[in-house]
């Protein structure tokens, strides 16, 4: 069945999906908002639904350097423990010292709290690869 849109929200049979439009997306379900010179980074509220209460999420430390589509950590769930995927090439700045504590930030507040880190972009023609809110929810058909 194909979701039916309203306001930025999907309606999936039995569940909605939360698509913000100012935001860019990845396949592999990672969000990525642009602040100047740096990327917030989390996973989507369609990630966080599929994998169900997030009980652990393992991230590098600060200074690391991520590669594009290359796994900077994961995310534990009780259903699954699922590889994180960096969207852009760059330093991570930060990482969100609140879900050590308080994982389930992920699934109440995925596109808030439950951020997952902070990257410096090492090249700004990395962020053409992204997707829009258009692309992802179009992929999320497939």
């Amino acid at each position: 069945m194909l979701p039916k849109q309203c306001l930025g929200l999907l309606w999936y049979p039995g569940k909605v999906v939360n698509i913000p439009s100012e935001l860019k997306y990845t396949k592999s379900h990672e969000w990525v908002k642009i602040e100047g010179d740096t990327a917030v980074i989390g996973i989507t509220d369609h990630a966080q639904s599929e994998l169900g209460d997030v009980v652990f999420v393992d991230l590098p430390s600060p200074g690391r350097i991520v590669q594009a589509e290359e796994s900077f950590g994961t995310v534990e769930s009780v259903k699954t423990v699922s590889d994180l995927y960096a969207p852009i090439a760059g330093e991570v700045l930060e990482v969100n010292d609140m879900l050590g504590a308080q994982s389930e930030l992920v699934n109440s507040d995925p596109y808030g709290n439950g951020w997952l880190l902070k990257i410096k972009i090492a090249d700004g023609t990395s962020l053409d690869g992204l997707l829009s809110a258009e692309g992802y929810e179009a992929s999320l058909d497939n």
